[in-house]
């Protein structure tokens, strides 16, 4: 079995490739449709050959500007072959060596997208079970599971709660703020970062990926108390795709007051204001407040996530 990226000459045995089991995963339009734009692309793109025959495929995804691939969206082995799991981690373990001497700071993750009831379908708990033990014999030992959620107008906008205030703020506040969030956060992926390079870091690192979404920054606001202390902050962002809630989060000496509710909404209400037809958002199933806070703003779990990424060294 030859495991390779692929080239251009390769774009159509890759996009011949078909999925039939419960998972997520890429189709030719889709794949093609972003490799014009850079999100897939040929080096990223591995499969595992056996006489001339495509046997396997993982295809990796980043941003149009990215260096090197954020995410692993779609890996498929032959059923027809005896041990998928065996081929499977082949072909992960050498993308991700070849993405390392590229120079990539860290391992892509491995996005695997599922319906809300996957484990109530034996064919869709088949599906994970080999991908999730080619992802752990490959190194992407953390599994994270997490809610991926959207709101609709037809659904109403939340309500405000009036307790809070909201302002545009420098890139300053919002750094220093990021920093204060992080601590003591239950999101899984701050915290490891935390662990790994501190909230300094962290922050600064948040920063900067929301100043490089599609949103737009002017859309960030900081809230305040009514004696002008403050709360937290909400920042309305973007995908490729839509309009998402981004980051929002309460400072530690105020957190236990609900004040998570006035940020969604106010963040919902931004979108919303400014033409938003569709709002997504992901959160942890560890992280219960936050998730549920979305089901208290009318925000419904469209899909499951399961994430499985490198262990933080």
């Amino acid at each position: 079995m030859l495991f390779r990226p692929t080239t251009e000459a390769d774009t159509q045995r890759v996009v011949d490739v078909i999925v039939d089991e419960p998972v997520g995963w890429i189709g030719a339009d889709r794949y093609l449709a972003e490799k014009q734009q850079g999100m897939y692309r040929p080096e990223w793109a591995w499969i595992a050959e056996d006489s001339g025959r495509v046997r396997a495929r993982a295809l990796w995804w980043g941003q149009p500007d990215s260096a090197h691939p954020v995410a692993l969206d779609c890996l498929h082995v032959d059923p027809a072959l005896g041990d998928r799991v065996q081929v499977a981690a082949g072909l992960l373990a050498a993308g991700l060596q070849a993405f390392a001497a590229q120079g990539a700071p860290k391992p892509p993750l491995y996005n695997l997208t599922l319906s809300v009831d996957w484990r109530d379908n034996p064919a869709a708990a088949a599906a994970v079970g080999w991908r999730r033990q080619a992802a752990i014999a490959a190194g992407l030992t953390h599994e994270v599971e997490r809610l991926r959620l959207e709101w609709t107008p037809d659904v109403g906008l939340p309500a405000s709660g009036g307790r809070l205030s909201f302002a545009p703020a420098s890139d300053e506040e919002f750094l220093q703020l990021m920093r204060r969030i992080a601590v003591g956060s239950l999101d899984d992926e701050t915290r490891r970062n935390i662990a790994a390079k501190g909230a300094e870091a962290t922050a600064r690192d948040e920063m900067d990926f929301y100043l490089g979404c599609p949103g737009r920054r002017e859309w960030w606001r900081a809230a305040y108390s009514p004696d002008g202390q403050v709360v937290g902050l909400a920042v309305p962002s973007a995908t490729p795709y839509a309009r998402n809630v981004g980051y929002l989060g309460v400072v530690p000496e105020f957190r236990g007051r609900g004040y998570v509710d006035d940020l969604l909404s106010e963040i919902t209400r931004i979108h919303a204001h400014t033409g938003a037809e569709l709002i997504t958002a992901t959160t942890d199933t560890g992280n219960t407040p936050m998730a549920a806070a979305f089901t208290r703003a009318g925000y419904r779990t469209k899909e499951i996530r399961m994430i499985y990424s490198a262990p933080v060294v």
